[in-house]
């Protein structure tokens, strides 16, 4: 971090948000549309003797690869990155690659680069945090860091129709852990299985958001209704959507994400699939922000304006005994479990804070991933066992927890097949590997100390739930989640193994 911090301080002011951006696995330009092979070849060029390409000779190629269009477009971009990767240096070489190709984890290193930052500008890390929290843009909080200091970056504020990245959770093994942790009291809430959304409202225009933060408002019409009905003029809202059956009961996950992205046949589908919104937490009310209010206010403000039927039923107790109760009717209603809340945290946007804690009965995690395997018999053509891991955030880099074939249809193996394809960095002759960037929840048994992967933990008995479109990569689940998981299952005065 520190080295980081030395190479932002190095920068020229017109530098520092691009190289914040490279530095975290992204350029300004996005995709560049050149395949793998193209810039294998072009990296294969003799390397440039001494450094002479900056951070700007760099945008500005790629800028200029972002341009081309048209007839000859391909051969035009071939030649443009051949002539960038002749002017670098080895190292430049092999970074540039891995940049380009994507292979440097899109949003890996945000929280090393924001403590960078932070020591790079000699300012308080909360400080940046929290200004990185509201801003889209890393390379942004970083320029206005280290070239206008702490009071600039008052200017990063949670706005009206800027969704933010939600805060999550990490997981407690049973309610009185989660009582224990937080302090001795907390609130508990109903965990459903349904599409995280944020809610924005200004006046009549609603706006709704992804977990992605992409904007569904044309699919969800009745949320809308609903949002346009609450006694405020303004609102920033975070809650659930989620499909009920004609029984009342919440349909699994897949069920409820099909009423998602749909532009046609939207009312048809309302019909069949009831769509409901309960929400958890209120982040603006009129003029005033919230998210830096304890959970107790933000709740109360949510208490103001929306009714009890569409808040997530909620418990606040110092009672292991009343939460377990509250934990097997949330269960007895088809849900997952409870969420466990500190009374006094902030909302963290984009962070899995430790004031949030999950309580699920069945042993899940949201990974990655990193590879798949080609299938035979009847699933011949198709990549069938996956390649699992989670990010550590120490090193940026990916870990890999295990493997598993199960609990695929065929549905989902032709749909992996396709998606996992259009993600190829390359290949063996049975492993095709895939930049970092599907989510898939896994339910399994327990984790076991392994010899075998590098994170000294594995898998056993694991098994697909389902892919989670809604969650990028930025938001599954962490080494720091699955070895705190292992210590939970170990019991007192065991500790995690590590690399």
């Amino acid at each position: 971090m520190q080295e980081l911090a030395a190479l932002l301080r190095a920068l020229q002011a017109d530098e520092i948000g691009i190289a914040t951006r490279y530095l975290s696995g992204e350029t300004p330009q996005g995709r560049i549309g050149v395949g793998y092979a193209t810039l294998q070849t072009a990296a294969a060029q003799p390397p440039a003797g001494l450094p002479t390409l900056t951070v700007a000779d760099v945008d500005a190629a790629l800028e200029l690869l972002g341009g081309l269009r048209g007839a000859g477009s391909a051969a035009r971009r071939a030649q443009a990155l051949d002539t960038l990767f002749a002017r670098a240096t080895a190292p430049e070489q092999e970074f540039l690659l891995h940049l380009l190709a994507g292979e440097l984890r899109h949003g890996a290193l945000e929280g090393v680069m924001l403590d960078a930052v932070a020591a790079a500008a000699g300012l308080p890390a909360a400080r940046v945090r929290r200004a990185a929290m509201y801003a889209s843009d890393l390379g942004a909080v970083a320029s206005v860091a280290l070239t206008q200091g702490a009071a600039a970056l008052e200017r990063f504020q949670l706005k009206l129709f800027a969704p933010v990245v939600p805060m999550l959770a990490h997981s407690a093994d049973d309610v009185g852990a989660a009582l224990q942790q937080l302090g001795g009291e907390a609130a508990f809430e109903w965990k459903m299985d349904g599409a995280r959304i944020q809610v924005h409202r200004d006046g009549s225009q609603v706006r709704i958001y992804t977990r992605a933060l992409n904007e569904v408002t044309a699919a969800v019409p009745e949320i809308v209704e609903l949002v346009q009905e609450l006694p405020a003029a303004q609102l920033i809202l975070d809650g659930e959507a989620i499909a009920f059956d004609s029984a009342g009961r919440p349909h699994p996950f897949q069920v409820t994400m099909r009423r998602f992205g749909r532009k046609l046949g939207v009312q048809e589908l309302r019909g069949s699939i009831v769509l409901r919104a309960y929400f958890f937490d209120c982040l603006r009310l009129g003029e005033r922000t919230l998210a830096d209010l304890p959970t107790q206010e933000r709740c109360a403000a949510l208490a103001q304006v929306v009714p009890p039927h569409a808040r997530v039923p909620r418990l606040v107790s110092s009672s292991a005994t009343a939460a377990q109760r509250f934990y097997e009717e949330a269960l007895a209603a088809g849900h997952e479990g409870v969420m466990a809340k500190a009374l006094d945290a902030p909302y963290e946007a984009g962070n899995r804070g430790a004031s949030w804690l999950k309580i699920k009965r069945a042993h899940t995690l949201d990974l990655v991933v990193l590879a798949a395997e080609w299938g035979h018999g009847r699933r011949s053509g198709r990549l069938s066992n996956l390649h699992l891991g989670a990010l550590d955030p120490g090193s940026g880099s990916y870990v890999m927890l295990g493997k598993t074939f199960k609990g695929l249809t065929d549905e989902t193996l032709e749909w992996q097949t396709h998606e996992l394809l259009a993600r190829e960095v390359r290949r063996d002759a049975s492993t095709v590997y895939v930049r970092p960037e599907l989510v898939v929840e896994i339910a399994f048994s327990d984790l076991q100390s392994s010899t075998r992967y590098p994170g000294g933990v594995a898998l056993r008995l694991a098994r697909v739930k389902g892919y989670r479109p809604d969650k990028s990569a930025a938001a599954a689940d962490t080494m720091e989640e699955v070895r705190r998981v292992f210590a939970a299952q170990q019991g007192p005065g065991e500790t995690p193994p590590r690399p």
